[in-house]
């Protein structure tokens, strides 16, 4: 029971076998060492789109929790959204609120509302503490739940899911937390002042830009 946290919002019970302080500490060690070397793009119209966006979701998310009383719940979150130039199509958000959007993603946004989909979407995996609950669930299923704090500390370095255990186990997790994120996503948007109506027509042209793909569907 100790184990067991909620999702804000959804109020999904979710597993919770790591401390926050763990996972801030360690995933924030790992942030700065690929931020450091990754090409940023700054001071360009596209890089203070993607700021100003991040902070204003940031901004309304801090605003919800104050009103509600869960300021605590953000005390050790430092916001950062970067811009990298890279082509891939994607975005990725890391624990205490460093979220990174790639270059290649933009041409499919292709407006300001679009992209507060997508940080949206990153966000609200923040908010909702995913990357602690992923980390659990593989301590759960190579431990047992019986853990010692390297075993925590080991996974945060690690690939978090492996072929078995998302066939198995893992991947319809991932799917729920994926899903949870859009609908988080979309609230927490709304709550900046966007119109989450555009995830519709977004959420088509990624689809369509990822043209099928070379991954299995199971795997998708």
């Amino acid at each position: 029971l100790q184990a067991c946290g909620s999702v804000p919002f959804t109020g999904r019970r979710q597993l919770s076998l790591v401390s926050n302080e763990q996972v801030l500490a360690l995933s924030l060690q790992q942030y700065k060492e690929y931020i450091s070397t990754a090409p940023v793009e700054r001071g360009t119209a596209n890089a203070e789109m993607v700021h100003r966006v991040g902070t204003r979701i940031a901004a309304a998310v801090e605003t919800f929790y104050k009103s509600n009383g869960y300021e605590s719940e953000l005390r050790d979150y430092q916001w950062e959204f970067n811009l990298v130039k890279d082509n891939s199509v994607n975005a990725f958000a890391m624990p205490g609120g460093k979220i990174v959007v790639l270059e290649g993603l933009l041409p499919v946004t292709q407006t300001e509302e679009a992209l507060a989909v997508v940080l949206g979407h990153e966000v609200a995996h923040v908010i909702a503490h995913h990357s602690n609950e992923r980390i659990s669930q593989q301590i759960a299923l190579e431990y047992g739940g019986a853990i010692a704090g390297s075993s925590a500390g080991a996974q945060i370095g690690q690939q978090v899911f492996g072929i078995g255990a998302q066939l198995g186990v893992m991947l319809p997790y991932a799917r729920k937390q994926e899903l949870e994120a859009d609908e988080i996503g979309l609230i927490v948007m709304a709550l900046a002042g966007y119109n989450p109506e555009v995830a519709v027509p977004f959420w088509i042209r990624m689809s369509q830009s990822a043209g099928g793909g070379s991954v299995p569907e199971a795997l998708s």
